[in-house]
């Protein structure tokens, strides 16, 4: 429409039969020209920049390049924060809103992992999987980006407030909504186009069947971007929809961040994980280590199997955590965060 009036604002002031003139049906233009007299420009921008937000259209340099290129992009995206050009370099990470301990794990551990190595990690805000990885991120001082289906001023859910805030320093919160506008049920479903529209490609961990993760999965491929998904319990209904993704949709099976680095030809990256994590000091942790496994189990029990005075235990798990092997699930259970990788085990 610009194109025909050759300016915004040409355009914002033509009638109904000149509109229908630049290509619109009948119906379209009386909508336009009705909706417009309810709309004062001028006063929304003040809105926006009084809200420390910018409304970014197509013409825009830092309208994320990779959402221009699916069909049915955002007019206008609303930021706040910024939007870097390291920002290419971003995956999705999507799942459930209630994951079980060994998603929450393996998201935290592969959000660090892609962290590590400058990959930007998108997601929706949402409680469980989202906020897992907005989370890790954030510790690992890497930037991340939530898309949101409200105006980024109306944080949903509402606990996530804080979240929204340091994303915002650290990353971006993005919306295709106004300012002001408030979450709807049919809002999300097309908010996830964007998560997937945004990056290279879309990771899946722990999504039921129906899971609005499973939707992101979908779009990323209509948007020829790469799916990945971690496999889980054949017997646990919150991994139903990842299995189905990479037994029928061909979705790239993760094991380990290697997976998603080699697909994404991101491999050559250097890595920055430190080697010393992965191997235990003394006999003691090495002791300790071989109790703890990728479900949670409690200190008690990891007391009685070693056979190792309580306050060793307790000793060699916090200097453990600290060195990022294992981790403290809550209620004094621990899980391990990785395997050491086949070229560096010893025989």
């Amino acid at each position: 429409m610009q194109g025909h009036f050759g300016a915004l604002a040409v355009a914002w002031q033509a009638s109904a039969g000149q509109l229908r003139q630049a290509g619109l049906n009948a119906q379209t233009a009386r909508h336009i020209a009705e909706s417009r007299k309810k709309i004062d420009p001028d006063a929304e921008m003040e809105r926006v920049q009084r809200a420390g937000v910018r409304a970014l259209t197509w013409h825009d340099d830092d309208y994320p390049p990779r959402l221009k290129e699916i069909y049915d992009k955002p007019p206008v995206l609303y930021v706040k924060g910024d939007l870097q050009p390291q920002d290419e370099r971003s995956v999705a990470v999507v799942g459930t809103r209630r994951p079980t301990a060994y998603g929450r794990e393996a998201a935290r551990q592969l959000t660090t992992d892609l962290a590590s190595v400058g990959v930007t990690i998108v997601s929706g805000l949402a409680r469980g999987i989202d906020g897992v990885v907005h989370r890790a991120a954030l510790e690992s001082g890497a930037r991340t980006i939530a898309a949101l289906g409200s105006g980024v001023d109306v944080i949903y859910p509402r606990e996530h407030g804080s979240l929204a805030a340091q994303i915002a320093q650290n990353g971006a919160v993005v919306s295709e909504h106004p300012i002001g506008a408030r979450p709807d049920a049919q809002n999300f479903p097309r908010r996830n186009r964007i998560i997937s529209g945004m990056t290279l490609g879309t990771l899946v961990i722990e999504a039921p069947e129906g899971s609005g993760a499973l939707l992101t999965a979908r779009h990323a491929l209509e948007q020829n971007r790469e799916v990945f998904a971690v496999p889980g319990s054949i017997l646990s209904p919150a991994s139903r929809g990842g299995n189905g993704l990479i037994r029928d949709s061909g979705a790239k099976l993760v094991a380990e961040v290697g997976d998603i680095l080699e697909e994404l030809n991101l491999s050559a990256v250097e890595r920055q994980i430190e080697l010393a994590a992965f191997f235990p000091e003394d006999e003691a942790q090495a002791a300790v280590l071989g109790f703890v496994t990728f479900d949670p189990i409690h200190i008690d029990e990891i007391t009685r199997n070693s056979a190792l005075a309580a306050s060793t235990v307790s000793s060699a798990l916090t200097m453990m955590e600290l060195r990022g092997m294992v981790r403290q699930v809550g209620a004094m259970n621990y899980v391990r965060l990785r395997e050491a990788p086949a070229e560096y085990k010893t025989v």
